[in-house]
C-alpha cells in the first residue's frame, strides 16, 4: 500500500482579518504535523477571507496578505501546505500557494473566474494559466504527482484538473469557497465523485465554512477515491479538521487497466505543457509504525436541517464578526418572529437575545400570550412596551393633515414604524443589533414597511419563503427542542394592523404565492410561462407587478443570509427605475 495522509483544515476565517486568519492557519499546520499528515489543504483565499470584494483594489491589502504568507513558511517544516491567498504578480490573481518544508515551492492561479449570481471575480482577478504539477516522494520507491486547482476550476468536466490528471496527476487538490444553497451539498459531492471517476484520480476538496455578509459557506469538505467512493467528509456548518489515508497505489493500478484508455489518449496531448516541480523528500509519518486513520464521514443533513443550520451559522457570524454581543427583535406572536427568535437563541445563546413585545389596540390576546410563551420556552429575555400611547400621539399630531380621509395603510404603517423606532432606540441605548423578521415572500411583494418592520441590522429570514418558515419551525421543535407554540403554527398569519386582518386579505394563500414567486424569481419564468403551469392569469400578473414595483423597498432592506438559488441582494440585481415588464 502506497499510503498518503491528507488533512483538510476546514476553517472559518474573516474577510480582512489577515492576522486572525494567519493564526488559524498556524493552528491548522500544527494539527497537521501532530497527526503526521504529509499534505494539508486550507480553503480558497484563506489569508484574505472570501470574498474580499473592493478590498482587493487597495494595494496594501494584497501586500499584507503576501507578507502573512511568507511568515507562515517556517510553520511548514516537515509537510506540504496548500494555502489560498491574493497574489499581486504583474496582475491580481486568486491564488493557491504550495508551501513545502519551509519553502514556497510554487503558486497556482485560478483559471476559471465565476462572474454570475453572487460572484464578481472577473471584476478583480486575471485568469490564471499555470500548468504546473508537483511531485512528492512518499518513500524511496514511490512518488505522488498532484495538481492544485481553485473552486470553479473543478466544476467543469474540461477544467484544469482534467488536464492535470491527463498529464499524470494521481491526486487532485481543490481549495474552495463554495457558498451554500439548498440542495448544493449533495450535488457537490456527486460532482466531485464524477470528476474522480472521469479523471481516474483521488480528489480532495477543502471548503470554507462560515458566514460572510449574505453568504454562508457550509464546509462539507471531502475526499473521494478514483472510483468515486467517499473516503472522508467533514461536518457541515462547523469548523472541522479532516484527516484521511489514501492509497495512491490503487490509482496506479486502476490506470494500468483503464478500459476506456483515458490516460493513454490524453497524456501525450497534455504532458509536455506542464512544468513539473520536484519537491524534496518529506515523508511525514512513519508508514511502518503509524496506524491507519479510520474513515471520518459526518452525518448528512436533509435540506430543511441544512437550511436551519445555515441560518444559525450566518446569524452568529454576522453578529460576532461585526462586534456585537446581543440582539433584539420584535416579538409579535407570529410565525416569522418566532423562527427568528429561535435561530437567534441557537446562534448566540438565550442570554444574548432580547425580545420586545409591542402590543397595539389591534393585538389579539393569543398573540401576546404566544409571544410570551415562546420567550419562556427559549429562555430568552423579553420586555413589554405597549405602543398605544405613541400611536395615539401620532394620530393626534396628524389629525389635521389626515382630516376627511379614511383609515388606510398610512395608519397601519404608523404602528409598524412606531415599533421600528422603539427597537432602534433600544439598539442605540444598549448596543443591541436589531434583527428584522420579514420573510422572502413578504419582501418579494412589498408586504413590509420601510422604516418599520424593515428597520434593523440583519434580516435573518429574508431569503426564506413563508412555506419554508413553517417547515423550519417544525424542524426546530422536533429536532432541537420544543419552543414555538403550536398555536403559532396553526393560526392564520396576520400583521394585526387593523381589526380581524389576515394576510390572505391582500395576498393569495402562501402555497400559491410561493410557487409563483419561485417560478418568477428563481426559475426566471415569464408570467405567460407561469400561467401555462396552471395558475390564474390575474393572480400571476398581480404578483409579478408587485415584485417588480417593490425593488426600491428591497434595496433599503438590511442584508440577510442567502439559502435559495436566487436571493434578493447581490444575487439578483435589477434597476429600481425600470419600465420593462415581462409578459
Amino acid at each position: 500500500m502506497t499510503k498518503l495522509r491528507i488533512a483538510l483544515a476546514q476553517i472559518n476565517v474573516t474577510v480582512g482579518d489577515i492576522e486572525g486568519n494567519m493564526a488559524k492557519i498556524k493552528a491548522g499546520l500544527k494539527q497537521a504535523a501532530d497527526v503526521g499528515a504529509q499534505i494539508v489543504l486550507f480553503p480558497e483565499l484563506t489569508l484574505s477571507g472570501y470574498p474580499p470584494e473592493d478590498l482587493l483594489l487597495k494595494p496594501d491589502f494584497a501586500k499584507a496578505n503576501r507578507s502573512a504568507l511568507e511568515a507562515l513558511l517556517p510553520e511548514t517544516k516537515g509537510l506540504t501546505a496548500i494555502i489560498g491567498f491574493v497574489d499581486r504578480h504583474d496582475d491580481l490573481f486568486n491564488a493557491a500557494a504550495v508551501l513545502h518544508d519551509g519553502t514556497l515551492a510554487g503558486v497556482y492561479h485560478k483559471a476559471f473566474l465565476p462572474n454570475y449570481a453572487v460572484f464578481d471575480e472577473d471584476r478583480y482577478f486575471a485568469e490564471g494559466n499555470t500548468p504546473i504539477l508537483f511531485e512528492l516522494p512518499l518513500s524511496d520507491q514511490a512518488t505522488v504527482t498532484f495538481g492544485v486547482s481553485i473552486c470553479e476550476d473543478i466544476w467543469y468536466p474540461a477544467g484544469p484538473p482534467q488536464a492535470q490528471a491527463a498529464a499524470g496527476a494521481e491526486l487532485l487538490l481543490n481549495i474552495s469557497a463554495s457558498p451554500y444553497q439548498s440542495g448544493k451539498i449533495k450535488y457537490r459531492e456527486q460532482m466531485m465523485a464524477v470528476r474522480a471517476i472521469d479523471d481516474l484520480a483521488i480528489v480532495a476538496f477543502c471548503n470554507l465554512v462560515g458566514g460572510q455578509d449574505e453568504l454562508i459557506f457550509d464546509g462539507s469538505s471531502l475526499i473521494v477515491d478514483e472510483q468515486g467512493h467517499l473516503l472522508a467528509q467533514g461536518e457541515s456548518f462547523n469548523e472541522n479538521f479532516l484527516v484521511a489515508d489514501v492509497n495512491i497505489g490503487n490509482v496506479f493500478r486502476q490506470r494500468l487497466r483503464d478500459p476506456r484508455g483515458r490516460k493513454n489518449s490524453l497524456t501525450s496531448v497534455y504532458a509536455d505543457r506542464f512544468k513539473r516541480i520536484m519537491l524534496n523528500p518529506c515523508y511525514g509519518h512513519d508508514e511502518t509504525t503509524s496506524s491507519t486513520i479510520p474513515p471520518q464521514i459526518a452525518n448528512s443533513l436533509d435540506d430543511v436541517a441544512a437550511t436551519y443550520q445555515a441560518l444559525v451559522l450566518g446569524t452568529r457570524d454576522y453578529i460576532r464578526k461585526n462586534g456585537f454581543q446581543k440582539v433584539t427583535l420584535g416579538l409579535s406572536g407570529g410565525i416569522d418572529s418566532s423562527l427568528v427568535a429561535a435561530i437567534a437563541v441557537d446562534a448566540l445563546g438565550p442570554e444574548n437575545v432580547i425580545g420586545i413585545l409591542m402590543p397595539s389596540r389591534y393585538s389579539s390576546d393569543h398573540s401576546k400570550s404566544d409571544a410570551a410563551e415562546l420567550a419562556e420556552h427559549l429562555g430568552m429575555n423579553y420586555q413589554v412596551v405597549p405602543i398605544e400611547p405613541v400611536y395615539k400621539a401620532y394620530l393626534e399630531v396628524l389629525a389635521d393633515s389626515f382630516a376627511n380621509t379614511e383609515l388606510d395603510v398610512a395608519e397601519e404603517n404608523l404602528q409598524s414604524r412606531t415599533r421600528g423606532n422603539i427597537l432602534m432606540a433600544l439598539s442605540n441605548k444598549f448596543g443591541w443589533m436589531v434583527l428584522t423578521t420579514g420573510n422572502k415572500s413578504e419582501m418579494a411583494v412589498g408586504y413590509a414597511t420601510i422604516y418599520g418592520d424593515m428597520a434593523g441590522g440583519y434580516a435573518v429570514i429574508k431569503d426564506v419563503p413563508k412555506t419554508l418558515v413553517y417547515e423550519l419551525c417544525r424542524y426546530r421543535n422536533d429536532h432541537i427542542g420544543y419552543a414555538i407554540p403550536e398555536n403559532v403554527l396553526i393560526k392564520p398569519p396576520s400583521a394585526e394592523l387593523r381589526p380581524d386582518q389576515k394576510d390572505t386579505d391582500s395576498l393569495p394563500d402562501y402555497d400559491t404565492l410561493d410557487a409563483i414567486l419561485s417560478a418568477y424569481i428563481e426559475k426566471e419564468y415569464s408570467p405567460a410561462e407561469i400561467i401555462k403551469t396552471g395558475f390564474d392569469s390575474a393572480t400571476v400578473n398581480r404578483i409579478v407587478q408587485l415584485v417588480d414595483r417593490n425593488e426600491y423597498k428591497r434595496r433599503q432592506a438590511p442584508p440577510g443570509p442567502k439559502i435559495t438559488s436566487k436571493a434578493f441582494g447581490k444575487d439578483r440585481r435589477l434597476p429600481i427605475t425600470n419600465r420593462y415588464r415581462s409578459t
